[in-house]
């Protein structure tokens, strides 16, 4: 049977909530009344019916990828797609890239039947973006995801490649193997963005480290696709040369991603620190930050 999400504008008018499940997506379109309007009542068409489409290749989705797929549904198929690049050198499986995934598909149903002068999806942080020619976007970076406070922003132009952002780390709605408070990936799509960041999240860590707490994924989650995998739960205090370390490490793994280009650019951020890899400016923000379009998260 089909499952009856949650659809409904928000109270600005402007921006549509689509709800089903774990799936919580804010949209909003940029155009003429009537092709905003054809827009949402093809995003609500998609999105009912979308996790029945998935939860019926759950098995398959958390089981590692490899080269080949038997899944399906093309967004199970798109999800495969992101993880590919990485399953010959580590665990992964399409559910890293589950968010990025359904962002995409519904953007996607959108520009087939309307002509729109910018839109996004935003699911949880992890956001497909279209952007006509003169049109930008700004993305709103936080220290921490479990905390108030935009700090830094960086704007997206249409002549960017840039078409999808993510954010993974320990504070996020995921389990990670790493302990990144933030990682944030640019790339040329939103399936793309989020596998990247799940792997370079992955990558910022300290092994073996007292301060670190660790649970198997599976005692906090019996379903989850890591298994028995070692996720971080907390981390204590970690020196200044610690923290450096962390971060280089997930930040060789962003340069070797950047260099296949598999990614547009990274912000990785820990225990107060950052590294940027890439060409995007990122901005400080002083005193009170003002209103911004999306404060990414993971």
């Amino acid at each position: 049977m089909t499952r009856l999400p949650q659809i409904a504008l928000l109270s600005d008018g402007r921006r549509l909530h689509l709800q089903d499940g774990p799936i919580d997506l804010i949209v909003e379109a940029k155009g003429r009344a009537d092709e905003v309007r054809a827009a949402y009542e093809a995003a609500a068409r998609r999105f009912t019916g979308l996790l029945d489409e998935l939860c019926a290749e759950l098995p398959d989705l958390r089981a590692a990828a490899d080269e080949r797929t038997l899944l399906r549904g093309v967004v199970a198929r798109r999800m495969h797609a992101a993880v590919a690049p990485y399953a010959a050198d580590c665990f992964i499986t399409p559910m890293a890239a589950v968010a990025g995934s359904v962002a995409e598909e519904i953007l996607g149903a959108m520009l087939r039947v309307a002509t729109l002068d910018r839109a996004y999806v935003n699911n949880g942080g992890d956001i497909a973006l279209h952007l006509g020619a003169g049109e930008h976007f700004s993305v709103g970076l936080m220290d921490r995801p479990d905390r108030d406070g935009v700090i830094r922003t960086m704007k997206i132009d249409a002549d960017d490649p840039v078409r999808g952002v993510a954010t993974s780390g320990r504070h996020g709605r995921s389990f990670s193997l790493g302990i990144a408070d933030a990682v944030t990936v640019l790339a040329a799509t939103a399936s793309q963005a989020d596998a990247a960041a799940t792997v370079i999240a992955n990558a910022v860590d300290l092994s073996g480290h007292p301060a670190i707490i660790r649970k198997s994924a599976n005692e906090l989650q019996p379903d989850s696709d890591l298994g028995a995998r070692l996720v971080t739960r907390d981390v204590g205090e970690l020196s200044h040369d610690e923290i450096a370390t962390a971060l280089e490490s997930g930040a060789e793994c962003a340069r070797r991603l950047f260099d296949r280009r598999l990614i547009e650019g990274a912000v990785l951020q820990l225990c107060g620190d950052m590294l940027v890899i890439g060409p995007k400016d990122i901005e400080r923000q002083e005193a009170r930050p003002r209103q911004l379009e999306n404060a990414v998260h993971a």
